[in-house]
């Protein structure tokens, strides 16, 4: 007899468990042996097993498969070393509730307050979270920052991860002066530097002062956070959407010593293949240590996938749209990779079997992922490639019938239509394309698999948060932005598990409560399915279970 045929098998009644498996889509109770579930049934039905004993803890709590989310960056852990300016409130890794900065004047108080607790005079103030499309009578600019400091450099880090805004001294620092070319830098009228730094070639121009807080950028701690992050929020299962330090051993190693033992979610961890900076010259050699470290992946651990980038953001205008462009004609977007480099780091990654998620927040970038993509598989099939289409924002129906024929994923920004929604509605795409943005029940009604995203830290970890606005699509100001892209709640609650799981490529191991699998829950104070969809967000997360492992949620009721 097995090791594990001898472990008994613990019972957890749970006032409801919803499992994601039409099969049995609730139960009264959960059995797990080990670190997988056996059984779900009755208590009854479940006390039959062999050596089974009942657990009372979540008698009182609504079970379902612990959230998988496809799209975050363990960097959500590291930004909060910096100072939080964003506009809307946010909860931190240690359950503290930060105040938005509703106003520049409340972003340059934060900043002179980080200011003033600062002893090393000579030490970057990085902040984090800004949103300027929020200012529209007034831009923050390196003249703001200057009235904070005019020694110390100061970096302020977009929302989006795809900008920051620097001071006078962060520029002299790094040598910046009005002689630079390089796209995405910005000017005012007079043609003097503003400050502001547009996508990754520029952002790079600063990195001797702004590098090492931003969502890129990890250490243990910040994998450490960013698993608490995930047992706040229900999530068992992270992604590390574009990491930098795989193709070298001490950045793996750094996964691999932190990612074991009693860490509170698994994580999967994607090679940023292109999108920042130049693409490596050494792809083939690339593509073959992601297959080596594929192979060394545990049950918490994964390698072996890849992000590639393509635009940048519909709120900063650098996204790539098409016809009719913007709602103020202004200037189409940047790409972070030309199109040739994309489709050669796209082809090395595919024929080498490994997994693609392709950032496309504009339709334009969704045509040239969708054009490598048919291009690629032409030269090379492959069956069952599961190549997804992140963020997918302005994605249209021709293009989901397209990604429905060649086998790919939508992996939808549905916190976007929250956080962002009014500007898209009034600012970058207009009334009618905003009603089209991140169509979930466009992509459901045409048969494309799809999950839904925080991109955490850009918007805040939380499954249950993401649910409810792909189900209402309310935007910060109580406005519905495109009530026929609306999906129900149970569309909603399978994106973010098996749905999410479907696209890592990991739907027979985690997902839903199915006997064999994983033995991942999220532990809910009530039942999404059975709460008006605005207080879909609002439930409480007790915690979560890992592989049989329980952890619970350092976030005080109420915040």
């Amino acid at each position: 007899m097995s090791t594990d045929a001898m472990e008994p098998t613990i019972v957890y009644p749970a006032r409801r468990v919803r499992t994601m498996d039409p099969a049995a889509p609730t139960a009264e109770a959960v059995a797990i042996r080990g670190d997988r579930f056996r059984a779900v049934g009755t208590v009854a039905e479940l006390l039959q097993y062999p050596r089974a004993v009942v657990d009372e803890r979540y008698a009182d709590a609504v079970l379902l498969p612990g959230f998988v989310e496809a799209h975050s960056h363990a960097g959500t852990g590291n930004v909060w070393k910096g100072t939080y300016v964003g506009y809307v409130d946010r909860v931190d890794p240690h359950g503290t509730h930060w105040p938005g900065c509703t106003s520049i004047e409340d972003v340059i108080s934060r900043l002179a307050e980080a200011d003033a607790a600062m002893e090393d005079a000579e030490a970057p103030l990085i902040a984090w979270g800004l949103d300027p499309i929020y200012f529209q009578h007034e831009k923050l600019v390196r003249a703001h920052l200057d009235r904070v400091s005019g020694t110390r450099p100061i970096a302020v880090n977009h929302a989006s991860g795809h900008a920051l805004t620097v001071n006078s001294a962060a520029l002299k620092r790094c040598g910046v002066d009005a002689d630079v070319r390089t796209e995405g830098v910005s000017r005012d009228a007079s043609g003097e530097l503003t400050g502001e730094l547009h996508e990754f070639a520029a952002m790079g121009l600063v990195n001797a002062v702004a590098g090492g807080n931003d969502l890129l950028s990890i250490d243990a701690d910040a994998l450490r956070n960013f698993g608490q992050d995930g047992v706040n929020t229900g999530t068992t299962t992270l992604t590390d959407l574009g990491s930098r330090l795989l193709m070298d051993d001490a950045g793996t190693q750094l996964y691999r010593q932190t990612v074991t033992g009693d860490f509170p979610a698994r994580l999967e961890v994607f090679h940023f293949g292109a999108g920042v900076g130049a693409v490596s010259q050494t792809l083939a050699a690339d593509a073959e240590r992601l297959q080596e470290l594929k192979a060394s992946s545990t049950p918490l651990l994964g390698f072996g996938s890849v992000k590639l980038m393509l635009d940048g953001t519909l709120q900063g205008f650098t996204a790539r749209v098409r016809q009719p462009g913007y709602y103020g004609d202004e200037p189409n977007g940047i790409w972070n990779v030309s199109p040739e480099e994309f489709h050669r780091a796209f082809e090395a990654f595919h024929t080498a079997g490994l997994l693609i998620h392709v950032h496309c927040n504009g339709d334009q970038a969704t045509e040239l992922f969708l054009d490598t993509l048919e291009r690629v598989l032409i030269d090379h099939p492959r069956p069952d490639h599961r190549h997804t289409c992140t963020h997918s924002q302005m994605s249209t129906p021709a293009q989901y019938r397209r990604m429905r024929a060649l086998g790919a994923c939508a992996n939808i920004f549905a916190n976007h239509i929250h956080q962002w929604g009014d500007q898209h509605l009034d600012l970058t795409m207009g009334p009618d394309r905003a009603r089209r943005n991140n169509a979930a029940a466009t992509a459901q009604r045409l048969g494309v698999p799809f999950s839904l995203h925080s991109d955490s830290p850009v918007t805040p970890l939380g499954p249950l948060k993401t649910v409810m606005h792909a189900v209402t699509r309310r935007t910060l100001s109580g406005r519905v932005m495109g009530e026929h892209e609306r999906i129900d709640a149970a569309a909603a609650l399978a994106a973010v598990t098996i749905g999410s799981a479907y696209m890592l490529k990991r739907d027979a191991e985690i997902g839903s409560i199915e006997p064999g699998k994983f033995a991942d829950l999220a532990v809910l104070a009530e039942d999404p399915l059975a709460v008006e969809p605005e207080q879909i967000g609002a439930i409480r997360v007790h915690g979560t279970v890992v592989g049989g492992r329980h952890f619970a949620s350092n976030v005080k009721a109420g915040t």
